[in-house]
């Protein structure tokens, strides 16, 4: 069995021809959320995956193998529930609320500017369904959101980029303070503060 523990996400720094000639593992998405499993390669190598625990192994991602060989991996095609607006009488705003819905309910979901995807569940369809939404059974690959705290910090949706969010508050110039305390504020035309008035 050959062992693999590294993983390129989507095959990172990775010249394309090195990618097109990497051997190929398709795993389903139950597969690819656990960090420890056993797959076949297109070459039909035996391999056994350990990786770092929390670690969500995507579609286009690359493993490396102990004797250096690459394998990408491939979102395989599974059962899922494909959730869109009603186009009769929904609105944009209907996937938002089953979103809120379905997570609240912890369900893995994969989210798309026009619809949401889940695995296959009667009970979610049929509470799905009476919100007005569309259901429909598909076979598709199943990319949901990991989280924002995963382990590889490789939790966006393929395609996407992380990058540092936190913003340094800018220090306070004290002269600028002084004079704005100095001058009184007019309430006025042209005032720009809310004061809370009822329409």
């Amino acid at each position: 069995m050959l062992q693999t523990s590294k993983l390129m996400p989507q095959g990172a720094g990775l010249a394309p021809v090195l990618l097109k000639r990497a051997a190929t593992v398709e795993l389903d998405w139950d597969v690819r959320q656990k960090s420890r499993f056993d797959a076949s390669d297109s070459q039909g190598r035996q391999l056994g995956i350990f990786l770092p625990r929390g670690t969500l192994v995507r579609g286009g991602d690359v493993l490396v193998a102990e004797d250096g060989s690459l394998i990408r991996v491939i979102a395989a095609p599974q059962p899922v529930l494909v959730i869109t607006a009603c186009t009769q009488h929904g609105r944009p705003f209907d996937l938002t609320r089953a979103a809120y819905h379905l997570g609240n309910r912890h369900v893995p979901i994969e989210l798309k500017p026009d619809h949401l995807k889940i695995e296959p569940d009667h009970v979610l369809a049929d509470m799905l369904r009476a919100m007005h939404l569309t259901v429909r059974e598909a076979t598709e690959a199943f990319e949901p959101e990991g989280g924002a705290y995963s382990v590889t910090g490789h939790s966006h949706a393929a395609g996407e980029h992380g990058h540092d969010h936190a913003h340094a508050a800018p220090k306070p110039n004290p002269a600028t303070i002084t004079i704005a305390a100095a001058v009184p504020h007019v309430h006025g035309p042209g005032c720009s503060h809310d004061h809370g008035h009822k329409h």
